[in-house]
């Protein structure tokens, strides 16, 4: 079981309030993404679960057991930093035993969890190497493999993808939700990169300052954003936005319209957005065409990869009327 449950948790250092009381479920067996900017209170909102950090006020609940005060070690959640921190010295095996070791598990139930993971992990080529001769990505799976010997009910991973390069990246995204998949224990994930939080959750946890924004699956924060801040943060391309007599026509003070929602046209079209291409970016499946408009100033535009446009062709916009979102003043989106 790894039901999470946080109640009215808040969050201050000091007199500053990092984390307003917010409260949330996050349910046996999801995979939950906190995603947000820098400063929006996502890595201290895992550590207040991980137990490494004090609530200042609330409840966190593991399993229905009130786990506010409770050490880390007795909480039964095991945690994936940004950093590998493995030990240089032992061997990969020696890496992954070392928690049971402390836990005091018999050698025959070490070899058994060892196996389990290495092979889960691919990994049972490497359990005999030291830290210095894997490459990045192989680190990381050794600090996966040393969580997934200690069989929590939930894992918590900080930023664990940052330190690799773009293609690792891609290759770890898909190992880490092929072993949710293969595990099916709760894992709660955080990182400021929206794809990685599209392609891995099944609930995506949008924070801003310390508050939660929006809380859904990632189809429903892309089709349905309750505001502007999470139209613009989830999508990429971002959100174009639109203000003035277009939106005022569509009784808003604000439109978004996602770049691939948006028809090109290289001649005239009634009623279109007549712009001028600045740069195209031709990346073979798709192209990215950042369009300068008089009317209503820069957009960006996602075609198919074959259409043939480049700096400063004249093209005519026409947004999807199906696909627009309406905001308010406030920023709130209109139904």
């Amino acid at each position: 079981m790894g039901k999470i449950t946080l109640e009215k948790v808040q969050k201050k250092f000091g007199d500053v309030e990092v984390i307003p009381p917010l409260d949330l479920t996050i349910n046996d067996g999801e995979f939950v993404v906190f995603v947000g900017p820098s400063g929006c209170g996502k890595s201290t909102l895992l550590r207040l679960i991980a137990g490494l950090e004090d609530v200042s006020g609330g409840q966190i609940r593991i399993d229905g057991e009130d786990a506010t005060g409770m050490p880390p070690a007795k909480r039964g959640l095991a945690m994936v930093f940004q950093s590998y921190a493995l030990y240089p010295h032992m061997s990969v095996r020696k890496n992954i035993a070392f928690p049971m070791r402390m836990a005091g598990l018999s050698e025959a139930e070490q070899k058994k969890r060892i196996d389990a993971a290495a092979h889960a992990l691919n990994l049972t080529d490497y359990l005999d190497r030291k830290p210095g001769q894997l490459s990045g990505g192989q680190r990381q799976r050794v600090a996966i493999g040393r969580a997934i010997v200690r069989e929590p009910s939930a894992f918590l991973f900080d930023e664990p993808l940052s330190n690799l390069d773009a293609a690792l990246r891609v290759n770890m995204r898909l190992e880490i939700s092929e072993l949710h998949q293969t595990l099916k224990t709760t894992m709660v994930y955080v990182t400021h990169d929206q794809v990685e939080a599209m392609t891995m959750a099944d609930k995506i946890v949008v924070l801003r300052a310390g508050h939660i924004e929006q809380v859904g699956s990632p189809l429903d924060l892309y089709r349905h954003p309750d505001n502007r801040f999470v139209a613009g943060f989830i999508g990429s391309p971002k959100m174009n936005f639109i203000e003035g007599p277009r939106a005022h026509a569509e009784q808003a003070h604000a439109l978004g319209i996602r770049p691939e929602h948006i028809d090109l046209s290289q001649t005239p079209v009634q009623g279109a957005i007549e712009g001028r291409v600045g740069v195209s970016e031709h990346l073979g499946s798709d192209t990215f065409a950042h369009v300068h408009s008089e009317e209503v100033g820069q957009i960006n535009v996602r075609v198919a990869g074959d259409i043939d446009v480049h700096a400063g062709d004249t093209v005519w916009l026409s947004p999807q009327p199906q696909n627009l979102h309406r905001f308010d003043e406030a920023g709130l989106a209109l139904r």
